[in-house]
């Protein structure tokens, strides 16, 4: 099959990668991949890594189709992930998602962060990319647009507050270690859970 195709992870997975390279290693989560294109090139940057990627059902042949191209051995075969659904039973060492957040409503918010939080082993990483607002309010203009559009789509999904996420994060005991500005007006929010992690000593 053709290799499905985002601009976005294009455009963005340099500086993404910049924010996220001293933290990509052990056992890495992505949720919702998408096409595949940031597992392949983050799995290449960091050949000591095992990638797993995971999406909706329907998303998983393409994903596959990246996977199978890239002949990368550090990328596993893509699993589905409802994140309102069952979560994987196995822990990792670092979470990855961009772009999700502002497509889903709230309570798969909820179920996301505390999926997260249960997969997640002590002293684990969860890096988010993606728009945000802060107390209610747009960054930009363009958030605002942009937001408008989500919501006329679907009247549940849109921009989330910063301060609301953090709030859900604390409860399965992640602390905020960054909040990072991004090109677009994105930004990568990180987190850590409490707890040691050996892969973090260092």
């Amino acid at each position: 099959m053709n290799l499905p195709f985002a601009e976005a992870c294009e455009q963005n997975k340099l500086v993404i990668f910049d924010v996220i390279k001293p933290y990509l290693r052990g056992e890495v989560l992505e949720i919702g991949s998408g096409t595949g294109q940031h597992a392949v090139f983050f799995a290449n940057q960091v050949p000591e890594m095992r990638w797993q990627t995971s999406d909706l059902a329907t998303s998983l042949p393409g994903i596959e189709a990246w996977i199978e191209d890239s002949n990368l051995p550090n990328l596993t075969a893509p699993i589905a992930l409802d994140v309102l659904g069952q979560w994987p039973q196995h822990q990792y060492d670092f979470v990855f998602s961009a772009n999700c957040f502002h497509i889903m409503d709230r309570a798969a918010v909820v179920k996301s962060i505390a999926g997260v939080g249960a997969c997640l082993k002590p002293g684990g990483v969860f890096a988010l990319y993606g728009p945000f607002n802060y107390k209610g309010s747009y960054t930009s203009q363009s958030n605002a647009r942009f937001d408008q559009f989500l919501k006329k789509r679907d009247p549940g999904s849109g921009i989330k507050d910063i301060e609301w996420l953090d709030e859900l994060a604390l409860e399965v005991q992640l602390e905020l270690l960054e909040d990072v500005a991004m090109p677009a007006n994105n930004r990568i929010l990180i987190w850590r859970k409490s707890g040691k992690n050996e892969l973090y000593s260092a």
